[in-house]
Order: structure tokens, then C-alpha cells, then sequence
């Protein structure tokens, strides 16, 4: 139960970054708010930026898989990620395949689908081709 309340406790934190994080976006200070987002993947996450944005699948998906990050917490990865699609093409094509296979994870070793997820998985096939 206590890891539990420590895991709704760091993924209520990791939405309030998320937030700040969109409100510094609508703000227009782009800047801040991926260095936020830098340090919120590497810190909150354990994601380097090396790992995100390396072009090389196969390295992200070696870090989903022996990270064994618990499943509220990659949903909440999710969600960071969901949120960058969008800034630039390049960056659609760096996120949305690790977002995909985030949400296949789930589904896969989890067992966890919701139907918000299933949704950005359609959205996202539109970043994917």
C-alpha cells in the first residue's frame, strides 16, 4: 500500500509539471518549457534525452523494457509525450513511434488499455506515415 501512495504521489506531482508545462507553451517561453520537459524526462521519468531523441529505435525500446517503470507511470510518461506531438515534424517522427509502442507496452505486459489511449493511437498513425 505505502508504494502505491508513493506512486500516486509522484505521478499527482509529474501532472502539475505537465501543466506548468503547457501553461509556459500557451505563454510562448518554448524555451523554458523544454528545458522543463528535458528535466522532467531525465528526473521524474528516468529518460534521458539521449534515449528520447535517439533516432535508433531499438535504443528507446531496450530502456522501456529494463526500466520496469510500474504502468501508472509510463501512462503518465504517456501523457508528456502525447503533448509534444505536434511542435515540429522532425519531432513527430522521434515521439510518436516510442509514444506507440508506450501504449502497446501497456496494453501487452500490463494489460492496461483505456479508451483515451486507443483514441491517441489512431491520432497518432497520422504521425507515423
Amino acid at each position: 500500500m505505502y508504494r502505491r501512495d508513493l506512486i500516486t504521489a509522484d505521478i499527482q506531482k509529474l501532472a502539475q509539471v505537465l501543466a506548468r508545462i503547457m501553461g509556459l507553451k500557451l505563454e510562448g517561453k518554448l524555451a523554458e518549457a523544454n528545458q522543463l520537459f528535458d528535466e522532467t524526462m531525465e528526473g521524474g521519468f528516468e529518460l534521458p534525452k539521449e534515449i528520447l531523441e535517439n533516432e535508433e529505435f531499438s535504443v528507446f525500446e531496450n530502456w522501456l523494457t529494463e526500466g520496469n517503470l510500474p504502468p501508472e507511470k509510463l501512462d503518465s510518461l504517456s501523457e508528456f509525450l502525447y503533448y509534444e506531438l505536434g511542435t515540429s515534424a522532425d519531432r513527430n517522427q522521434i515521439i510518436a513511434p516510442k509514444l506507440n509502442l508506450i501504449y502497446q507496452y501497456l496494453s501487452d505486459r500490463h494489460k492496461i488499455v483505456h479508451l483515451v489511449n486507443l483514441h491517441r493511437q489512431k491520432t497518432i498513425q497520422q504521425y507515423l506515415s
